[in-house]
C-alpha cells in the first residue's frame, strides 16, 4: 500500500498532534506500525480511559474486550469496544492474559483516535500483510 502526499501527510499531521517520535513508530512497506511506548503517549495525550474484561481465560486462548472513550468535539464522549486476543498459535509469549489486554488496548486507542482508518497497527497485533 504505497501512500500518497495527502494520506502521508495526514499520518504526519496525526503523529505530531500526539506527539510522536521516529521512536514510536515502525514503517512498514504496506503499514505503519505504533511501538508500546507511542500508544501510551497517543492514550496521555488524548485522555482517553480503558476498561477491560475478560471473555474468555483459557489455559490455551485468552480474549478480553476493552472498553475506551474520550472527550468528543462536543464535549461529550466517544467510546468504542473492541476485542484483544492471545493463544499459542499467535504469541511468543507465555503470558496470554497480559498480551490479550496489550492487543486490547492498542487496538482501543487505535480505534479512538481513528488511526486505524490510515492503517496503523500496533505493536502487539498479530499483522500479517505482505
Amino acid at each position: 500500500m504505497k501512500l500518497n502526499e495527502t494520506e502521508k501527510a495526514t499520518l504526519r499531521a496525526l503523529f505530531t498532534q500526539n506527539g510522536l517520535t521516529k521512536d514510536d513508530i515502525f514503517v512498514h512497506r504496506n503499514f505503519t506500525i505504533i511501538k508500546r511506548a507511542g500508544i501510551e503517549k497517543i492514550q496521555a495525550k488524548n485522555q482517553i480511559r480503558v476498561e477491560f474484561d475478560i471473555v474468555r481465560c483459557d489455559p490455551e486462548f485468552v480474549v478480553m474486550k476493552a472498553h475506551a472513550s474520550k472527550e468528543d468535539a462536543n464535549g461529550g464522549d466517544y467510546t468504542i469496544e473492541t476485542f484483544g486476543s492471545a493463544t499459542p498459535q499467535n504469541c511468543m509469549s507465555k503470558h496470554l492474559v497480559e498480551m490479550a489486554e496489550k492487543r486490547a488496548l492498542s487496538r482501543a486507542i487505535l480505534k479512538v483516535t481513528n488511526m486505524y482508518e490510515h492503517g496503523v497497527f500496533g505493536e502487539d497485533e498479530d499483522v500479517h500483510r505482505d
